[in-house]
């Protein structure tokens, strides 16, 4: 009798352990089907650029998804209402180290007048440390000394006078992404991002994705970039944020390829926006931009719209990022530049050195590492927080 005891308490306490471990198992898959699924187009082979692909299978859960930080993307949140209501304020704060250096070559002016030459040298060096380029910072400076004679302008009348310069030198043109009033048969609208290694392309991708989504348009990625592993991953995460489509390869397959599934994908998904992310190449290297070249004829082929161009360049670099922007128009006609790391460098002239020589519409900038420190760039804004007083 004692031994029948026994045998039932170890049974009943196994029937207990096994409600233990299905119970968790049944609530996780429960939230995971709460929060919906991000579909994804993982496929282990390297089809031929005229391959249609296979049809989309289910990924991981889209719900709200808090990220490790070695995952290299911080959980998005809504946008401070500072960021969305004051773009002016924003950019003054981001952009302190390129208004100090600026402010510091006026001090002497300001202060001296405008008939000290010294004053008017120190302006220009301080144009040139910013990386407004030579050709363009000379004119400036005697555009801005004939116009401060001819009015005898000093002190707060000279600051206007360089703000007007300035900005007619930053360019009047449209800088919207032509994404907008899309017919049903235009769509998707295509977007390539295209730039030298270490730029920030796929972060750009994912944040210009999240700003779509946040728009009320559906993006589709295509992660174009085959060479680097972690680009694709990075990618992926991104996409599960918004809780959009991925389409991607395996490693070391034709970008050509993979951009064309996208296209594909985003069709039968209606989408209105396809994203893709292509991978980092020197501007120098003849056959790595070929392949930028073909990517652009497949999509274009296939009846794809691409409307944008997007040159990702690293604003640090200052007038090297020149080089890259010309070669890069010639490949794949840029329409458009997203310069990164600005609040990072003193060099923020490089955004009037784009425009004037390259005649290229910076038309993002990023101001932070944070999901929305992607930003639409705003000329007024800009000469703004060059000019303004650190404590305005």
């Amino acid at each position: 009798m004692e031994g029948l005891q026994i045998v039932l308490v170890v049974a009943a306490a196994l029937v207990v352990a096994g409600l233990l471990a299905v119970v968790p198992l049944v609530a996780g898959r429960r939230r995971r089907r709460d929060a919906g699924e991000v579909d994804q187009v993982d496929l282990g082979r390297e089809p031929g650029a005229g391959d249609p692909g296979q049809p989309p299978r289910s990924g991981r859960g889209a719900g709200d998804v808090d990220l490790p930080d070695d995952r290299g993307v911080a959980t998005a949140a809504p946008p401070a209402p500072d960021e969305v209501i004051a773009p002016r304020r924003r950019f003054r704060e981001r952009l302190g180290r390129s208004r100090a250096a600026l402010s510091r070559g006026m001090a002497g002016l300001l202060t001296r007048g405008a008939d000290d030459d010294d004053a008017w040298d120190e302006l220009e060096e301080a144009l040139l440390s910013a990386d407004v380029g030579v050709a363009t910072a000379t004119e400036l400076v005697e555009r801005l000394r004939t116009r401060a004679r001819a009015e005898r302008a000093s002190g707060p009348a000279l600051r206007e006078l360089l703000r007007d310069e300035l900005r007619q030198a930053v360019g009047t043109g449209d800088r919207s992404l032509a994404l907008d009033l899309l017919e049903e048969h235009e769509r998707p609208g295509i977007v390539l991002v295209v730039g030298v290694n270490g730029t920030g392309k796929t972060t750009t991708v994912g944040k210009l994705a999240l700003a779509l989504s946040e728009e009320g348009k559906q993006p589709v990625l295509a992660a174009a970039d085959t060479f680097r592993a972690a680009a694709t991953e990075q990618l992926s995460i991104w996409a599960e944020r918004v809780g959009a489509p991925v389409v991607r390869h395996q490693q070391g397959a034709d970008p050509a390829a993979v951009a064309f599934d996208g296209l594909a994908s985003a069709r039968a998904r209606g989408a209105d926006v396809l994203l893709v992310d292509t991978a980092g190449r020197l501007h120098t290297k003849t056959n790595l931009m070929e392949e930028l070249r073909k990517l652009r004829r497949v999509l274009e082929r296939e009846g794809g719209q691409v409307r944008e161009v997007l040159l990702v360049l690293d604003a640090t670099t200052g007038q090297n990022g020149l080089a890259q922007a010309r070669q890069f128009t010639d490949a794949v006609g840029v329409t458009g530049v997203v310069l990164t790391k600005l609040d990072g460098t003193a060099k923020g002239g490089i955004v009037i050195a784009v425009q004037r020589d390259l005649g290229i519409p910076v038309k993002l900038v990023g101001l932070g590492e944070g999901p929305h420190d992607l930003a639409p760039f705003d000329p007024d804004a800009f000469v703004d927080a060059l000019l303004s007083d650190d404590g305005a």
